[in-house]
This record gives structure tokens, C-alpha cells and sequence, in this order.
């Protein structure tokens, strides 16, 4: 897209000459994904202060008829923040923390606000924000929703979407709509908040939102459990869901190939049990009542897994440090694939009592597809969400062997299909996924969402040819 020099002055206008950026020296960080596989285009940044100025900017690209897309952390793994000769919209100057209420067990923060501060405002007041990702150090809570962002504490506190009360929005037009609302129970007339969360960008621009917290529990307890099969997994969970209900925070599944790559590549990462196992889990249990009901809970989980054969061996945190520790050897398996290749990916999700059955079936499909493939297998048992990664064969030629990620897209999700699963879990739909969702999906599914689309975005300004086709 060329922007007259008259218009881009106008957007200089709009958010002062060192927040509108030309240089494609300086956009070029923001044009790339962080997988690498979409490389886009854009001729202006643009960096609003203040919705204000966001609904100034989005009303005069409408007027005339210029595309835009929104981006946060730049975190996001489907290539839907990526440009194609669109005006990018950083929302980074946007993160201040409106407002801690303490009493309400809310916040209100900007759609700049990263996750970590977001964690970290809520702890200086002993409140949690539970929402937990790998990425929390740089992605943003606007991306977050827009994205309808899971993680690891889904199985305690839900997706992004249930971790909010209410959101402000430019819309396509540039009108504000003002839906900050902190009310539990509200039915007057259609939700608008649940069309913007996990809507990619495509609907409009949310600049702020007000965000569940929860009491920071009292005790915590992480272990690490070794044991031989996905089957034997999903007895564990059962048995820990059984005992420790809500204090059951976290529970999830690796492979032992990840594992061993990720002490190979991960500073600091160490193997958590002193024999090898084909499978491990990764259990938090917490309380608020206290450190020692904590504990009790985790310990009899253990003895009875223990007993009935399922976990072959564990090792619990002994303090704060490992507890970080053994969650940092889960957060850093995406990182560790990196030094061995190439990895073919996919964010899947099946009832969590096919996970056993998946893993088995697509193990054998791609294998048989590819030889010597090594497949990185993790995710989250709790709610069914398996990063299902396959890392090229040793000594394989990298780009040859990323030619065949359609194939074995293919294969993975039509397992997963048949198995009433979803072939995105929680990364969004994007670019990549596009296609492939307008071929799954019931026509009268994408008509609706259609129709969605060209009511609020008559234009077809917001974020372009991603989740549907233009």
C-alpha cells in the first residue's frame, strides 16, 4: 500500500512525529513472526498514547479506505499480527494500569499492559492474575484477549475469555464503545465483549480491559512425576482431580525426547528425576488454606498414583527457586526445539480422554509418513490442548523437510477431527490456519461469521485476510 505523504502527515498529527514511523529499518522488527514463517510489509508504524488517538487514527484510515493491523507483544504464532502492505497500530505505549480494585478482585489495565506486569501489579496487592504463558515477558494483555490466549493455569481458571469482565474497543468506524464493566451478572442483550475476545483483530481494536484476579494461594506445591504412557497420564490426572478439585492448578504433559533437548539447550535446565522415563508430569497443587494442606494434598496424589502403578517415581519442589525451576523446564520446550531444526507444529485439542488415543494414532500416521522424525509431544493434559511438534530426522535438510508442513498438518488434523477435537487449541487462526478453517467448518458457521465481519467492518479495514478471506 503507498500512503500519500499528505496522508501520512495526518497520522503524524494524530500521534506526534516520533510515534509515526517510516523507516524500514525501524518497522522491519515488526513484520516477521516469531517462527519466522510470515515475513510482511507495511509503510507506517504508528504508536498511539490514548484510545483517543487509536479512534482517531482507525476513523481516518475508514474515511479512506486503508487497511490496518493491530499488534501487541508481536508474540503471536498463526501470522495474525503480521502486515501485508497494511498500517501497523502498536499498542506498546499503551500499558498503563488504570486501576487495582482490591475489594472488586478486578484490574482495569491498557492493551499495551504485558503480562508480567499485569502478574506483578496484582501481586503487590497478594491478588493473582492467573493467566500464565511462555511468552509473559513480552506479550501483551491486548493480544492476550484478542487471541483468547489459554496457557498453563486454564485447567484452575479458564482461557483468556473467562479471565475477563469487560473491554474498550474502537470499532472499524472509530467509535469508542466503553464496555469496562466488572459485573458478574449481566444479560441485557447480546454479549459484544465475547465477539472481540478471540476475534484476531478483525472486529476492532481493544485498547483496555478489566481482568479477573484471585487470592494468591496460601501453599503451593510443583512436582515432578516420571511414568511410561500418555494412558497412564490420564489416570494420574483423574486420581488428582478426584482429590484436589479446585486446588488442582496445574498438570502437564511431556515427552521424554523433550525432556532431554531441553537440558541439552535450556541453561539452568536440569533432568528433575534421576532415572529416565518415557513420560512425565508436571503437577501444581495449591491451597488457600495453607503450606501444609498443600503439601498433604500432593503427597497423598503421589502414594496413591504410586500404589496403583501409575507414576513410577516423582520428586517434589523444595523451595520457591525449584518450583520456578521445574515450570521453567516446561516453558522452555518451544525454545529448545529450535537448535535441532526444523519443527513442523500444530496447537491441537481433543476431549482430554482421547488424549492417550491421539497421541498413539498420530505417533503412527506421521511415522509412517516421515521416517525418523522425533516428535515433541507436550501440553496441557487438564484441558486437552497438545502442542503436537515434530522435529525434522537428525542430520535432515531443514527447508526440505518444512515442505512438507501441509502434509503433515493434514494428518494431525484429521485425527483430530475425527475425534471431535479442534485444530486450534490457542494460538488463533491467523493466516495459517484460514484456509484450513473455511474447509472444516460447517458453511453456515462461516456465513454467520461472515456476516459478523461486514457488519461491523463494512470496509474491510481491520486486520485483513486473517480468520477469514477477504
Amino acid at each position: 500500500m503507498e500512503l500519500s505523504s499528505e496522508l501520512i502527515e495526518q497520522f503524524r498529527d494524530i500521534v506526534g512525529v516520533n510515534n509515526a514511523v517510516t523507516n524500514q529499518d525501524d518497522i522491519a522488527p515488526h513484520l516477521v513472526e516469531n517462527r519466522g514463517l510470515y515475513h510482511g510489509n507495511s509503510p507506517l508504524l504508528l504508536k498511539p498514547g490514548s484510545t483517543v488517538e487509536v479512534s482517531a487514527i482507525v476513523k481516518l484510515a475508514n474515511e479512506h479506505k486503508i487497511s490496518v493491523v493491530p499488534q501487541g507483544g508481536n508474540t503471536g504464532l498463526v501470522g495474525g499480527q503480521v502486515p501485508d502492505g497494511d498500517i501497523i497500530i502498536s499498542l506498546s505505549r499503551m500499558n498503563k494500569i488504570r486501576e487495582v480494585d482490591v475489594l472488586g478482585s478486578v484490574m482495569v489495565v491498557e492493551a499495551g499492559t504485558v503480562l508480567a506486569n499485569a502478574q506483578a501489579a496484582a501481586e503487590e496487592h497478594d491478588l493473582l492474575f492467573p493467566l500464565s504463558l511462555g511468552s509473559e515477558g513480552t506479550c501483551q494483555i491486548g493480544g492476550n484477549l484478542s487471541s483468547n490466549a489459554g496457557g498453563t493455569g486454564v485447567l484452575a481458571y479458564g482461557n483468556s475469555r473467562e479471565l475477563c469482565m469487560g473491554l474498550e474497543v474502537v470499532l472499524p468506524n472509530g467509535k469508542i464503545w466503553n464496555g469496562l464493566r466488572r459485573l458478574k451478572k449481566d444479560n441485557t442483550g447480546y454479549d459484544l465483549r465475547d465477539l472481540f475476545i478471540g476475534a484476531e483483530g478483525t472486529l476492532g481494536i481493544i485498547t483496555a480491559a478489566v481482568l479477573k484476579l484471585v487470592p494468591q494461594p496460601i501453599g503451593r506445591e510443583v512436582m515432578y512425576v516420571g511414568l511410561d504412557s500418555p494412558s497412564a497420564a490420564l489416570e494420574l490426572f483423574n486420581i488428582a482431580r478426584r482429590l484436589c478439585g479446585p486446588s488442582l492448578t496445574g498438570f502437564e504433559l511431556m515427552p521424554r525426547f523433550g525432556v532431554e533437548i531441553t537440558i541439552k539447550h535450556i541453561d539452568g535446565c536440569r533432568d528433575p528425576l534421576s532415572d529416565p522415563h518415557p513420560w512425565y508430569v508436571l503437577v501444581e497443587i495449591s491451597s488457600g488454606q495453607s503450606e501444609k494442606a498443600a503439601r498433604d494434598l500432593a503427597e497423598a496424589f503421589f502414594m496413591e498414583g504410586y500404589e496403583k502403578g501409575f507414576a513410577k517415581d516423582g520428586a517434589m519442589a523444595e523451595s520457591e527457586g525449584q518450583k520456578q525451576a521445574f515450570w521453567n523446564m516446561r516453558e522452555s520446550m518451544s525454545e529448545a526445539q529450535k537448535p535441532e531444526g526444523g519443527s513442523i507444529k500444530h496447537d491441537v485439542s481433543v476431549p482430554i480422554a482421547k488424549v492417550p488415543d491421539f497421541l498413539e494414532t498420530a505417533s503412527d500416521a506421521v511415522s509412517k509418513y516421515m521416517s525418523g522424525i522425533r516428535i515433541c509431544a507436550f501440553g496441557h493434559m487438564g484441558d486437552g490442548n497438545i502442542h503436537y511438534n515434530i522435529s525434522q530426522p537428525v542430520n535432515a535438510d531443514k527447508q526440505e523437510f518444512l515442505s512438507h508442513w501441509a502434509a503433515m498438518n493434514k494428518i494431525v488434523h484429521d485425527i483430530v477431527l475425527q475425534m471431535n477435537g479442534s485444530i486450534s487449541a490457542e494460538h488463533g487462526i491467523g493466516q495459517l490456519k484460514r484456509d484450513e478453517l473455511a474447509a472444516i467448518r460447517a458453511p453456515i458457521e462461516i456465513e454467520l461469521m461472515q456476516g459478523i465481519k461486514r457488519t461491523f467492518d463494512p470496509n474491510g479495514i481491520m486486520n485483513p485476510n486473517k480468520v477469514l478471506q477477504r
